[in-house]
């Protein structure tokens, strides 16, 4: 074989290859899915909020840097938001002088808010309005918890019954849980000779993660002897402070005991809903649908990132 003619062979057959392997590639899918949280930007007190630009935010799984699709303010076309107020019946009727306050900030939500309201007992929800843009009617909806656990009385379980009945939304996800925290049906949580808080907090977390909802929690107490047992109020505190913090949210109580008002509390939250951004960036999938862990954090000076520790990561 002469080598002009090997030369051809030679040309033809990397040209093949070269087909080949676009076809491939074009038959391949991307190597990362977009996905997409909630994003609260957090300042110091009487310091004005910078300008944070796309650019600015840094996004890592593990150790790599993932690529920021979009960043956008939670405002205008993306202000749409979901709001559950989810209230103990466990609660002490004592509860009621802070309706008003629940019932103003309600109120004062902006027109692309829809808020729902419901009682946790027996593990489950009693909705007493669903989402609505009508604020009024929302407020109207709150009464005196009934100072009642039920049958099976857990926060956290009942909190994983809304999630699982929440509507599907392009909108943010918060849900504001006034409740002590104790998981009644199972009480504290024994592991290793030491006390420690319910298992269904872990799987709360993990649910609202996995749906993009920012949990928040007011403390107030409830009834029975098991509020009047130490262990018991510091562990439900425990619990919704982590199941606040791993959702991206924020957990406030005044000690162990009700706070005088809950206006402040609202006053932190609406800050927290009026300075949030929605990011899109892209995340490498496993070999199943599942959370993975990401951290947030940007070199503008004192701003600080309020996010879920974690975000659900489909399969593509």
């Amino acid at each position: 074989m002469n080598s002009s003619r090997f030369l051809r062979i030679a040309a033809a057959a990397a040209a093949s290859l070269l087909v080949v392997t676009l076809v491939s590639e074009a038959r391949t899918p991307d190597a990362t899915v977009p996905v997409r949280m909630t994003v609260t930007l957090n300042l110091g007190e009487g310091k004005r909020m910078p300008e944070v630009k796309q650019e600015d935010v840094i996004v890592r799984q593990g150790k790599e840097r993932l690529p920021v699709a979009e960043w956008v303010p939670a405002t205008g076309n993306h202000a749409g938001l979901d709001l559950f107020i989810l209230i103990d019946d466990a609660s002490e009727t004592r509860l009621g002088v802070q309706l008003n306050d629940l019932r103003n900030f309600i109120n004062a939500q902006g027109p692309a808010t829809a808020v729902g309201v419901g009682y946790m007992r027996n593990a489950g929800v009693t909705v007493v309005q669903d989402f609505t843009t009508d604020h009024a009617a929302a407020a109207k909806a709150l009464r005196l918890p009934m100072a009642s656990t039920g049958a099976y009385g857990s926060p956290y379980l009942s909190l994983i019954s809304l999630l699982k009945r929440w509507p599907d939304d392009p909108n943010r996800r918060e849900v504001i849980m006034v409740t002590d925290g104790i998981d009644r049906a199972r009480r504290t949580f024994r592991a290793w000779g030491l006390e420690a808080i319910s298992p269904d907090v872990d799987v709360a977390s993990e649910v609202a993660q996995r749906t993009g909802t920012m949990v928040h929690s007011i403390y107030f107490p409830g009834i029975g002897r098991h509020h009047r047992n130490f262990w018991e109020m510091n562990m439900g505190q425990n619990g919704l402070s982590k199941l606040a913090d791993e959702t991206g949210g924020e957990s406030f109580y005044l000690g162990i005991h009700p706070p005088v008002s809950f206006a402040p509390y609202l006053d932190q939250i609406q800050q927290i809903l009026d300075n949030q951004y929605l990011l899109t960036f892209h995340a490498k999938p496993g070999k199943k649908s599942r959370l993975q862990s990401v951290t947030l954090a940007t070199e503008v000076a004192g701003v600080e990132f309020g996010s879920a520790d974690s975000v659900f990561v489909p399969v593509k």
